[in-house]
């Protein structure tokens, strides 16, 4: 689908500053420019319209990107209307929605600490495929085992939290869960381009493969810069490459598995900020408030030993430490978004009202460089209005 000419805008009509554009795309084109990333999409919005939107390399206006964990943002959006309409509370015991999920000690794990990845079960396995039937649904979240007591620590669960909350998604409205996000987000805010449970032909020709890129650092090379080697999780390049699969893009991995172009993301992000787009509300002042508040409190990043900053469903900037979370430098502390794998960027910053949605399908193997990349793009983003 094309951008609808009333979201879009100049940079001048949005504030923006056309030297800090240049500076900005000049360096995302640059890892295209030297072969690296096949492709690259960018936008910037503001006042909820889109005032940059560049391609680079081999994708066009309209191509769809894997948002992988930037979708955590989506699906916890959507459930923000289950806590504004009553609902469901943070307080609740997920065993209480989903009886299975009791087995093995998870009976005291509730639905805010899915959203703070306090939970206790980070290394939960679930086959994409096992959503497509209740009675796998229900085996699978019996079968897991808690790595910690829920609340006493912050480990990020890649996947397994959005999976227990999609289904209390369904199970308290009635719908699916890719319906649900459908029909009560990106519909009534008129992002066609951002979707959760990609079908169809027309849809699937849209969306760009993603590939690996680069070389993996050494555990040496890790330790020469004076950092740890980053842990074996299921975000494996097998898993990666399971969302080139039709069949997998369809299920709607809530954790995963969003396609959007940049526009889209970075127009939802704007409407994460204002409550809505057009005139269209979805989220009262009092939600979106609730929901950028820290829940994690003082527990730490176990990897980079960092304040993890977990609002509900998204991660806030916060102090000084806010690149290790995924933000560029610049930035205020305010800022919130969620990332996603092979540098995906998704946030908005409410001192200045800028968003960002940068996608790409090259996903690099080398995650300092990657790591490194979104801190500058970010950071230079942030400098645009």
């Amino acid at each position: 689908m094309a951008l609808q000419p009333s979201r879009r805008a100049t940079a001048a009509e949005l504030g923006l500053k056309s030297e800090a554009i240049d500076t900005l795309l000049t360096r995302v084109r640059r890892e295209v420019d030297e072969g690296l990333l096949p492709a690259v999409q960018i936008a910037i919005a503001r006042q909820g319209r889109v005032g940059v939107l560049e391609n680079f390399g081999a994708c066009e206006s309209n191509s769809l990107f894997c948002l992988f964990s930037a979708t955590k943002g989506i699906t916890s959006a959507a459930a923000w209307l289950l806590f504004q309409e009553g609902l469901l509370n943070e307080d609740e015991r997920v065993a209480d929605i989903i009886p299975a999920f009791a087995a093995n000690g998870k009976d005291k794990v509730t639905v805010g600490q899915l959203f703070a990845h306090t939970a206790g079960f980070p290394h939960a396995p679930f086959r994409p495929e096992d959503w497509l039937d209740p009675a796998r649904r229900e085996y699978r979240f019996a079968q897991w085992k808690l790595s910690f007591e829920p609340g006493t620590r912050f480990e990020y669960h890649p996947t397994s939290t959005m999976w227990v909350i999609a289904e209390i998604i369904e199970r308290r409205t009635g719908k699916r869960y890719v319906d649900f996000v459908r029909e009560r987000v990106t519909s009534p805010l008129g992002l066609g381009d951002l979707i959760v449970g990609l079908e169809g032909e027309a849809d699937n020709a849209r969306a760009i493969d993603c590939v690996h890129v680069g070389n993996n650092l050494t555990p040496d090379e890790y330790r020469s810069m004076g950092l740890p080697v980053p842990p074996v999780t299921e975000v494996t390049e097998e898993a990666i490459l399971n969302f080139n699969k039709p069949v997998n893009r369809a299920v709607g991995v809530p954790g995963g598995g969003g396609f959007a172009t940049a526009a889209d993301l970075a127009l939802f992000y704007q409407a994460l900020l204002h409550g809505g787009l057009d005139g269209t509300t979805l989220w009262s002042e009092q939600t979106r408030a609730s929901a950028r508040r820290i829940r994690s409190g003082e527990l730490r990043d176990p990897f980079h030993r960092k304040l993890a900053n977990r609002g509900l469903g998204i991660i806030i900037a916060g102090d000084d430490d806010r690149g290790f979370r995924g933000f560029g430098k610049t930035c205020s502390p305010e800022t919130f978004g969620h990332n996603g794998a092979g540098g995906q960027l998704a946030w908005v910053d409410p001192a200045t009202g800028i968003s960002i949605g940068y996608l790409t399908n090259g996903h690099d193997r080398n995650e300092i460089r990657q790591g490194r990349r979104g801190v500058a793009i970010g950071s230079l983003a942030a400098l645009v209005a």
